[in-house]
């Protein structure tokens, strides 16, 4: 290390010439080849590694041209042992020794994965670097020592919750660089890359958010990233069985144990999402399917009409009334939470009304006092309880019942009209593993400590499975007819 006030500002000019350059700075920083250190074995980055800080660099070079009006947004998918944490101490030491008052953000998908996993690597090369006596290094921090710059000059690890994204709603660092990296990105809240986003407005700014992890999820902001926003992401899949130094003797193990085409491997080996999750109870192939089935009205139109709403319980929440007819279902209306039962009702007769239904079932949890206003203009909802027994005894309630039972529809060849918000509630579901083998779904607790927002959308869907219904009409009055003399205005407001 250099010890001389000379040799110090001779490595500072050094440094300060790979600002643009990230793959120059991490040949230089670290003592690669150099016997009796841990790197006497090594000669540089995997190749995989070595494009990415290269195309970094270019894409920074460029910057310089336009004032940095871009984001640089780099997303890596990939298998397990492909050196990812060993990237993100580059970027993290990278940004801080080349920008003075940098601004580095580092998460992952949990507090334990932040704090025993990924920190402990920015640590150990930190440890390795030629600038170690620049910066101080905790558990949590990498930060200048100069007591001038310590506050505003410094890498932060930044555990999240869904309750606290303030921190990456104020990363800001206008006229600077910020870099935010995300480890494990498959399992970070959609939440938290929203309040992300909310970041990469500052003109003039060096921005750099690079996301790495397993595809463990099917749906989700990382899987988006090679898909709804691949415009804006460079996305790149990297297999295991391409980088050295992984076990390949394991990786091959697990291909013939599993299959190539298995979602294990694909997800553990060749860096691909699986086509569920890997708890999920509906595979994304068969939703897709589901999603691109057109029907002839010959194939549902016979079957009885059952009319679904799923109450908004939260202010974030979402009011949901469907209609399933047979094979074929769609959302007839989405409305923020609405607290006036008494209107929710008049729109749920109404649309019975429009469409003849055969029956209507309201999520009990919030749908009691709608019901009960129905019930006065002699409509005969029902009730749903998720978490009642259901009929099966191999769920362990109704709403797992009902779930499955939709599964099974969709795999018999049901048809979702267009929403896009289903597909992705749908593909968000996990089952809770059990001793007893008996189907436990996730609660909506647990979805949202892992992020997700509930699934309205799903629930009402559901809810068309709630019991076996006989279609009525056809034979006797309508219901129109039925209703005529009933004390019932369905478009007057309760005052």
């Amino acid at each position: 290390m250099p010890s001389s006030v000379d040799d110090q500002t001779a490595l500072a000019d050094d440094i300060a010439g790979f600002r643009h350059d990230p793959l120059g700075h991490v040949l230089y920083s670290y003592p690669w080849g150099v016997p009796g250190t841990s790197l006497s074995a090594r000669e540089g980055p995997w190749d995989w590694q070595r494009e990415t800080l290269t195309r970094i660099g270019d894409r920074l070079k460029a910057g310089e041209l336009t004032d940095f009006t871009e984001v640089i947004q780099e997303a890596t998918s990939s298998g397990h042992g492909i050196g990812k944490s060993a990237l993100v101490s580059w970027l993290v030491r990278w940004a801080l020794d080349t920008f003075e008052d940098a601004r580095v953000m580092v998460t992952a998908n949990t507090d334990k994965q932040l704090t025993t996993k990924t920190w402990p690597e920015v640590t150990k090369w930190h440890n390795l670097g030629i600038t170690k006596d620049w910066w101080e290094c905790t558990a949590t921090a990498l930060y200048s020592k100069d007591p001038d710059h310590e506050k505003n000059w410094r890498a932060d690890a930044i555990p999240w919750s869904e309750h606290n994204t303030e921190a990456f709603q104020g990363a800001h660092n206008l006229g600077r660089r910020l870099v935010i990296i995300f480890d494990e990105a498959s399992k970070i809240a959609d939440k938290v890359w929203e309040a992300t986003e909310g970041a990469l407005t500052d003109v003039g700014t060096e921005i750099i958010w690079a996301v790495f992890g397993n595809p463990t999820q099917a749906s989700g902001r990382f899987r988006e990233c090679n898909r709804k926003f691949k415009h804006r992401w460079h996305f790149q899949t990297i297999d295991s069985r391409t980088v050295p130094g992984t076990n390949t003797a394991l990786l091959a193990k697990w291909v013939e144990d599993h299959g190539e085409d298995s979602d294990f491997v694909k997800v553990r080996v060749r860096g691909i999402f699986p086509s569920m999750s890997l708890r999920g109870l509906f595979g994304e192939k068969d939703v897709d399917e589901s999603f691109r089935r057109v029907l002839r009205g010959a194939q549902y139109e016979f079957a009885p009409k059952i009319l679904t709403l799923d109450p908004a319980w939260m202010g974030d929440n979402k009011l949901v009334i469907g209609l399933r007819q047979g094979l074929y279902y769609r959302v007839l209306r989405e409305m923020p939470k609405n607290d006036n039962d008494g209107e929710v009702a008049a729109l749920l007769a109404a649309l019975e009304d429009e469409h003849q239904a055969d029956a209507v079932f309201v999520d009990m949890g919030y749908g009691t006092g709608i019901v009960s206003f129905g019930r006065t203009w002699g409509r005969t909802w029902t009730l749903v309880g998720f978490g009642e027994t259901g009929t099966d005894p191999s769920c362990v309630n109704r709403r797992a019942q009902m779930y499955r039972d939709a599964r099974d529809w969709i795999k018999q060849g049901g048809s979702i009209y267009q929403c896009a918000q289903l597909r992705e509630d749908l593909l968000a579901i996990e089952v809770k593993p059990r001793p007893d083998g008996k189907l436990l779904l996730e609660s909506k607790d647990d979805m949202k400590a892992r992020g997700v927002d509930s699934p309205d959308h799903a629930d009402a869907f559901v809810l068309s499975f709630a019991a076996s219904v006989q279609k009525q009409y056809g034979t006797g009055p309508t219901k129109q007819q039925q209703f005529a003399t009933a004390d019932y205005k369905p478009h007057q407001r309760r005052r």
